[in-house]
């Protein structure tokens, strides 16, 4: 027997929001809103079956909401079982759009669930849709009033050079009294991304894959995919993002690129630098599972044809063997194998003997210090050159923006518009400068301290085993790749100019002083 629609038992379902998941975790307004609910019900004596919330704003489409969506589903999987009402304490809990609070209506009428409301009484009469149509256009014209005031003061805060979106990883918002909450650095995380970003500009790491290898070795809370690794496009984005240069700006609110009130992981000149080699030509990466192996792989070259030597572990008996070797067809040492000791050993001899003598790293460590102080005195006739240019790009910025202003054409306005950001980017660079330059000098003994210490020993740099180091004494030491010959080993190399000029200090020695001495030998009497 099939009981009548009027006949079945009526179900209360509870429906209660809160604006966000703060409002969620730190009030009490879902409880509060459930609490009044249940007391309806009770006093009409319905069974509350099942009560969902949310906490996300009531603004777009309801399906966005997970707490409504789980309630529709509800009452579809639970359709022709119970008359069901749909309880809430404000007309603005279901919608503030007209058209989805309209739409919501109706989808909930499909489905044999009716509404009540704690503060609104619905009626389903002309008058009565009426009402709720105006009050949920009210609730929409509130919501959208709410959402221009709120971008109004995030873009006046971005235009003073504030953040007010997510902090990025490195940084997080602390509250400052006068400045409200701002980005300060959140280490290790800081330390890290900043060693990445500088090690990149440099070229230190020559690819993202590399900065993709060195994120990854590192034990700090970042995103990872399933095999522990950081996501490559996570790289390209933190690579481009001038925040990390000090630099604030937002794009759909039209606030050009301008100097932040938060520190940078970077200097503005490091960003451009990165900008720059990210529009080159890219390298392919190195491998990952044979560059620790084998260091010298694509720096030492073929003698015979000079074709960077391949490298591999070829399977022995017992154990498995390095080598380096020639695969280019047509070469005389074609699959031809070297062992890696002796390709690693003869280049550690080089090493060696580029040490040169305590007398000699003493007289180029003066020479510096003689060139500094010249260049400290140059250092003033800089600065105003740099005031003046700063000026020079206030008034042409001044004089575009009246151009701005006068023309209607929209192809002069972009093209205004595109000189005056490459000129404000400029004086954010002199301005920088400035200001570095205003900074307390170091003291040069130990600015020099690294350099002196890499061009008095290279190979201690390099026995340190860090393969980034490795790479970095390559690129430092030597202008060309070495040719390795099968017969002979290396050659002379080709070194920087640094060591070229100590080289050549040795060899003028030799030329002046040769092993007889000074004064012409004589026959004895």
């Amino acid at each position: 027997m099939t009981i009548a629609t009027d006949e079945l038992p009526k179900k209360a379902i509870i429906y209660c929001r809160v604006s966000s998941a703060k409002q969620r975790s730190k009030g009490t307004g879902l409880e509060s809103q459930e609490h009044r609910c249940r007391q309806y019900a009770e006093a009409q004596n319905w069974d509350v079956e099942a009560v969902f919330p949310d906490d996300i704003s009531g603004g777009g489409d309801f399906m966005n909401r997970p707490g409504m969506v789980a309630l529709l589903a509800y009452l579809e999987a639970q359709q022709g079982r119970h008359d069901y009402v749909v309880i809430f304490d404000d007309l603005k809990r279901l919608a503030r759009d007209a058209e989805f609070y309209r739409k919501l209506r109706r989808i909930l009428k499909e489905r044999n669930a009716s509404v009540e409301c704690l503060n609104f009484r619905i009626e389903e009469t002309p008058e009565g849709k009426f009402i709720e149509t105006i009050i949920a256009a009210q609730g929409e014209l509130e919501r959208e009033q709410n959402q221009r005031q709120v971008i109004q003061k995030m873009k006046a805060r971005v235009e003073k050079g504030y953040w007010v979106f997510p902090a990025p990883r490195g940084y997080k918002y602390v509250k400052s009294k006068g400045q409200g909450k701002v980005l300060v650095r959140d280490e290790p995380l800081a330390s890290i991304l900043q060693e990445a970003l500088e090690g990149y500009a440099s070229g230190l790491f020559a690819t993202q894959s590399e900065v993709q290898r060195f994120l990854s070795s590192k034990p700090v809370n970042f995103p990872r995919n399933s095999q522990g690794e950081v996501h490559p496009s996570r790289i390209g984005e933190i690579l481009n993002r001038p925040i990390y240069a000090g630099l604030v700006e937002a794009k759909c609110w039209n606030v050009s690129r301008r100097k932040g009130n938060h520190e940078g992981l970077i200097s503005v000149e490091t960003y451009q630098k990165i900008q720059k080699r990210l529009t080159e030509v890219r390298k392919a990466p190195a491998r990952k599972d044979i560059a620790e192996d084998f260091p010298l792989r694509g720096f030492v070259v073929c003698g015979d044809c000079g074709t960077p030597y391949r490298s591999a572990w070829s399977k022995g008996k017992f154990k498995k063997y390095p080598y380096y070797l020639c695969q280019t067809k047509g070469c005389a040492s074609y699959g031809k194998s070297l062992r890696r000791a002796d390709v690693e050993g003869q280049f550690e001899a080089i090493l060696k003997n580029m040490r040169p003598s305590i007398q000699m790293v003493s007289l180029i460590k003066q020479m510096v210090i003689d060139i500094y102080n010249q260049r400290q005195e140059q250092a003033t006739e800089i600065k105003k050159a740099r005031q003046r240019e700063v000026l020079a790009i206030e008034k042409k910025v001044e004089d575009l923006t009246d151009r701005l202003i006068e023309t209607s054409n929209s192809t002069a306005i972009t093209a205004y518009e595109r000189h005056i950001e490459k000129l404000e980017n400029n004086k954010l660079l002199l301005s920088e400068k400035l200001v570095t330059q205003d900074r307390n000098t170091p003291d040069l003994t130990q600015l020099l301290e690294l350099p002196l210490k890499f061009l008095s020993n290279p190979w201690k740099i390099w026995n340190s085993g860090d393969i980034h180091l490795k790479k970095l004494v390559l690129r430092l030491a030597f202008s060309e790749r070495l040719p390795y010959y099968r017969s002979e080993g290396y050659r002379t190399p080709k070194t920087t100019l640094p060591f070229s000029i100590l080289e050549d200090f040795r060899m003028i020695k030799r030329e002046m002083v040769g092993q007889v001495g000074l004064e012409p030998t004589t026959r004895p009497l």
